[in-house]
């Protein structure tokens, strides 16, 4: 039964006909769409939390999880321009293994995506709330974060009260007010239209490569080498910790291929904004991360008993607030806004202003494609019978899938609201793994089950690169945090609860009505 309900590649690509989308984007808007994705979570957001996690060492955890991309992106890239639909790796598992994994796939890839939206609108949100500080006006913090929440949600649950934890629950906040702002705004615009989005998002992606590049002016001529001593001070187990968290900030690729469907030439086009995008990205992770290492060091934070606090724990966030509180510099790791931060130290605040403002007018690009990419999740989905009609609906005037983005969106502001940045994106990155891994399954499924369809974009060395995403997303899964392991199997349980009581008795696929070239065609489908 697990690899029943097979629906044929013919009747996917006569469906998406039947009721598709508006084919309106070209090679350079995905490319832009891909950059404006992956560039931002990983620099802006995550890089105080990989540093925590490696120390220097994060330089290794970029190569890491950027080769997990990268051959994991040459399987997406097949299978994208063999079947350019909405749905990525949820369409592609349908017509290869079957319904029940690929309800799986597409429900974990709600983690993915919904879940990432909200850890980039935090990211966002500490940002904007440094740049008002820098600008004279203090945000209170009792509603810019949840760290008081986290603290006292650990007491409550019988955590030890640490001087930090107790810190933090004093200091902190309770609600991330600015997140939820930028959740619903994003909100707004995509409901307006893709187009609409694909033009703001590239003026966004052009400020956020400025940036960077000014980034790196500054820091790469007068670093100290000695901050890169000692490398990995959390040792190898640190280093792929790490690449488990930043592989996050890689995942704007896949959001990528979800646009297959409105993509003019997909064949030829979708190839190039995955691949294009992820190496240009790549470059710049490395580039950025070496500037910020080399000007202020980025060891971890320690606690009272010497051991290397959790990043984005409640005590972390009391530790920090001890150390400023103190006189000494803030550490990288303990800043919300670390590039800011790294030029702010080295004698530059005027350009880390300038910094902080292309984060916070760049960043919701991210949040945009992260809410994008799960419409469009949601919108096959429902189209497929597993989710309700009502899902599919498209707008009348903008053409766009608006109910399922409000859905989508409240979603979003609600984690946004209550989760610290690091947390989410783990969580997020459990359900991206889990999805990875389906893709690289199904490309080599498919080279044996149907090899003669016309492929314009061919996984090169297959049989070895499609094992290696397998592998390598197994390694980085098993390197995430305790709670970030168990959100997969956690969420999935109830993800068979919703299918098998819902989803499985409504199914396109299951009743017949899976069409292909027009007509009824079942041939290829098992019940």
């Amino acid at each position: 039964m697990i690899f029943g309900r097979v629906k044929p590649l013919d009747a996917i690509l006569a469906t998406a006909e039947k009721k598709s989308l508006h084919r309106s984007l070209g090679a350079f808007q995905l490319t832009m769409l891909g950059i404006g994705a992956v560039i931002g979570t990983g620099i802006f957001v995550l890089t105080s939390e990989a540093a925590q996690k490696a120390g220097p060492g994060m330089l290794f955890s970029f190569i890491i999880a950027g080769f997990v991309c990268c051959v994991a992106a040459l399987c997406y890239s097949e299978l994208a321009s063999m079947v350019p639909v909405a749905g990525s790796a949820y369409t592609y598992t349908y017509a290869v293994v079957g319904e029940v994994l690929a309800w799986m796939v597409g429900w974990a890839l709600i983690l993915e995506y919904a879940v990432g939206a909200s850890a980039v609108a935090v990211g966002w949100s500490n940002h904007a709330v440094g740049l008002l500080g820098a600008s004279g006006y203090h945000f209170p913090a009792i509603i810019s974060n949840a760290d008081a929440l986290m603290a006292h949600v650990q007491l409550a649950f019988g955590a030890k009260p640490s001087a930090d934890l107790m810190t933090a629950a004093q200091t902190g906040g309770w609600i991330n007010v600015p997140a939820i702002f930028i959740s619903i705004l994003v909100m707004s615009l995509l409901v307006i239209g893709t187009t609409e989005s694909a033009r703001v998002n590239a003026l966004l992606v052009c400020i956020k490569i400025a940036a960077l590049s000014l980034f790196v002016a500054l820091t790469l001529p007068g670093m100290n080498t000695a901050h890169f001593t000692p490398f990995m001070p959390t040792g190898s187990v640190g280093v792929f910790g790490a690449a488990a968290s930043i592989f996050f900030a890689y995942v704007g690729f896949d959001a990528v291929s979800t646009a297959a469907e409105e993509t003019k030439n997909p064949q030829r086009n979708v190839p190039i904004g995955l691949i294009g995008s992820l190496l240009i990205c790549t470059l710049f992770y490395l580039l950025v991360a070496s500037g910020a290492i080399g000007a202020i060091g980025a060891q971890p934070v320690v606690g009272a008993d010497g051991a290397v606090l959790p990043p984005g724990s409640a005590e972390i966030a009391g530790r920090c607030a001890a150390i400023v509180s103190g006189g000494s510099i803030e550490p990288l790791v303990c800043s919300k806004e670390a590039l800011v931060h790294v030029l702010q130290v080295i004698g530059h605040p005027i350009f880390g202003w300038f910094v902080g403002l292309a984060a916070v007018l760049a960043l919701p690009s991210v949040v945009l494609m992260m809410m994008y990419g799960q419409t469009r999740i949601f919108f096959t989905m429902a189209r497929d019978g597993l989710l309700p009609a009502k899902l599919a609906s498209v707008h009348t005037k903008f053409r766009t899938p608006h109910v399922v983005t409000f859905v989508t969106g409240a979603g979003a502001t609600l984690a946004a609201a209550f989760l610290p940045v690091g947390k989410l994106a783990d969580y997020s990155n459990s359900g991206t793994l889990f999805a990875f891994s389906m893709v690289a399954i199904s490309v080599m499924v498919l080279r044996k089950t149907d090899p003669d369809r016309p492929r314009p974009f061919r996984t090169p060395l297959v049989w070895i690169v499609a094992p290696l995403a397998i592998i390598g997303c197994l390694a980085l899964y098993a390197s995430l945090t305790l709670s970030a392991i168990l959100v997969l199997p956690v969420w999935g349980a109830v993800g068979l609860c919703v299918y098998f009581f819902y989803s499985r008795s409504r199914s396109h696929v299951g009743r017949g009505t899976v069409e292909a070239d027009g007509e009824a065609d079942m041939t290829a489908v098992k019940a």
